[in-house]
């Protein structure tokens, strides 16, 4: 094994906190080892922190890494703060415990061992190895979570968009099964993105029902789930101001579909990764739709 190796590791759990799932990539040379592994009651920062654990503990000599991740928590708590923790007894400034001491503890010492280059890189970026990673992850959690048990006879609706470019041109698709019968809908946008596409898809699809309607929306959008399911309380709180006091990316869609949220009883499914029929319909009308812009 080459003494230069390359790391790119992920973690998260859904919720958070919920059942989570971890990821490592070390590269050396032209070789290549893959290592994951979950936990059913943890945390997103807890699953980033064993990732890097587990893969400089698979190391077996001191060795030169450029090591990746996309979280700042683990980059700067092993850059920045970690000293300062240890010399107050692993305790923050307010003097109170910090969290995750035991995986903290566990990775200052194989981090001695190394000489480290620690790089933060964007999520969902396009960075390949991180997308990659980032599979690997959310694959050993689904491994290990449930799988929800749906009513046949609720609705289901399936929801896909599509963008060439990001802003582009863009479509997006939407397939509703209704007791064995399934209604197709599509639509266009000659400057879009991706996430716009998704949420039109998801507000006209709404729409094909009666208002009081129950519906199962399947979506493989984290931003649209994560958006409907968690972000949304927080946006409506802040009059559609995020945090940081910038305005929310596509308020007036998040609003739409906000209200349709008081009208309809939905069910959302985050169906990322999954094979499903409807999906595939979804997606495949959404590409067909998107040529004829």
């Amino acid at each position: 094994m080459s003494d230069d190796v390359i790391i790119y590791s992920d973690g998260g759990s859904d919720p958070n906190p919920g059942i989570g799932g971890w990821a490592a990539i070390l590269k050396f040379g032209e070789h290549e080892k893959i290592l994951t592994g979950n936990d059913p009651e943890t945390t997103n920062n807890r699953m980033e922190l064993t990732a890097a654990v587990r893969a400089l503990g698979a190391l077996k000599r001191p060795c030169s890494i450029q090591f990746y991740t996309d979280s700042q928590y683990l980059r700067r708590g092993i850059t920045e703060w970690i000293e300062g923790w240890e010399a107050k007894g692993w305790k923050n400034k307010s003097g109170k415990p910090i969290q995750n001491v035991d995986l903290w503890k566990a990775l200052k010492p194989l981090v001695g061992i190394h000489t480290i280059e620690w790089h933060w890189v964007k999520g969902h970026a396009g960075n390949v190895m991180n997308e990659r990673v980032d599979v690997l992850a959310r694959q050993a959690r689904l491994d290990i979570t449930p799988e929800d048990t749906l009513p046949d006879d609720v609705p289901k609706l399936y929801l896909r968009g599509s963008c060439k470019g990001n802003p582009g041109p863009g479509a997006w698709g939407a397939v509703l099964e209704v007791d064995g019968e399934t209604e197709q809908l599509s639509g266009t946008a000659v400057e879009t993105t991706n996430n716009r596409m998704e949420l039109n898809a998801a507000i006209e699809g709404i729409l094909l029902l009666p208002a009081g309607s129950s519906v199962q929306i399947f979506t493989t959008s984290d931003y649209v789930f994560q958006g409907i399911t968690k972000w949304i309380i927080g946006w409506r709180k802040r009059n559609w101001v995020k945090k940081d006091d910038k305005p929310v990316a596509n308020a007036d869609l998040w609003q739409a579909l906000d209200a349709l949220t008081d009208q309809y009883s939905i069910k959302w499914v985050n169906a990322k990764g999954q094979a499903l029929k409807g999906l595939e319909e979804a997606s495949k009308i959404a590409s067909e739709t998107l040529k004829l812009i």
